[in-house]
């Protein structure tokens, strides 16, 4: 490592098959805490290069257990996180309204590391009990229209990664490659990144798979729709710039948005929304984020239709009973 480091040091960058076989390393054990520790920073100072992206996500999909739910076609919503905002668990709660819509989800997250809570600390909270056994997931699916992949359950080789990225507590390299390493390989994705310089590396990888994808920036750093004023969209044949009001919504504040302070209130924030207490800015943004999905997935709707099927679902209680349904699947 001491080399790779001096490497690293001296403004070079590696090759994807170096990456690669570094990662790997990693997770075998190969490296102590403070060597990792000092790789992970690297690229909080430098930008990562598209053939170092692929070379850690080649590694991780080779360690994974992989899962077929090819037959469901869902689709996952998963925001890279890191963007410092913390907002409330958004991409989470439009994964329910998209499957009270009607579109299987295949949720990939996990706990919170640069923030105070990810999806998975507040679907544990709530009583979601999180698996990797096949059969229960898709019991999950077809019963609730949307299953959660745990990625601790499908990445076990991270272990030794784990606590020196919550011991470090920023964001690295890994929140960049959390969409990427979903373990069902899911052929539709809506990627929320959280700059527009990884929106692009993002972008010129999706290209090379045959998913329908739309990878999403807001300008003012959030790494989703937030409402908050114009942001890119990236999509397969398409690129371009928007705002709230060609979504038919409004421009909200950031305050209108945050999340809450810890798990707890985090929960009752997520559950409040569920049950049609939201504000309108918390809906809204829930909303334009489920309808975005809906129109990555839905190849023959208009993203107008979409938008309307999202809000359906969340005011109906659609989306709720999704919920009520997953956690009744144990």
């Amino acid at each position: 490592m001491k080399e790779i480091l001096n490497h690293l040091f001296e403004h070079k960058t590696l090759t994807r098959g170096d990456a690669k076989e570094i990662l790997k390393n990693m997770t075998q054990g190969k490296y102590n805490t403070s060597q990792i520790a000092a790789f992970v920073t690297v690229y909080l100072m430098r930008s990562i290069t598209v053939e170092e992206l692929e070379g850690f996500r080649d590694a991780m999909l080779e360690l994974c257990l992989a899962l077929d739910l090819s037959a469901y076609n869902p689709i996952d919503l998963c925001g890279t996180g890191g963007d410092g905002k913390n907002t409330f668990n958004i991409s989470t709660l439009s994964s329910f309204v998209v499957a009270g819509a009607g579109q299987p989800v295949a949720k990939h997250g996990n706990y919170g590391v640069s923030s105070p809570c990810g999806s998975s600390n507040v679907l544990e909270y709530l009583g979601i009990q999180f698996t990797n056994d096949k059969g229960k997931i898709e019991k999950q699916l077809e019963t609730a229209n949307i299953c959660i992949l745990h990625a601790p359950l499908f990445h076990p080789a991270l272990k030794n990664v784990a606590p020196i990225r919550k011991d470090l507590g920023v964001k690295t390299f890994f929140n960049m490659l959390g969409p990427m390493v979903n373990p069902a390989f899911p052929k539709n994705q809506m990627v929320g990144v959280f700059s527009l310089e990884l929106a692009r590396l993002y972008g010129y990888l999706y290209q090379q798979t045959d998913k329908r994808f739309i990878i999403l920036h807001s300008l003012d750093g959030y790494d989703e729709i937030s409402l908050t004023g114009d942001f890119k969209m990236i999509g397969k044949q398409e690129e371009q710039l928007s705002n709230p009001q060609q979504l038919g919504l409004h421009q909200v504040e950031a305050a209108q948005i945050v999340g809450g302070e810890d798990i707890a209130t985090s929960a009752q924030l997520f559950m409040n929304i569920l049950e049609g207490g939201g504000t309108q800015a918390q809906k809204e943004v829930v909303i334009a984020n489920a309808g975005m999905a809906l129109y990555c997935a839905m190849a023959k709707e208009a993203l107008t239709d979409c938008l309307a099927m999202a809000k359906e679902s969340l005011e109906s209680g659609q989306a709720l009973q999704a919920f009520k349904a997953l956690k009744e699947v144990q």
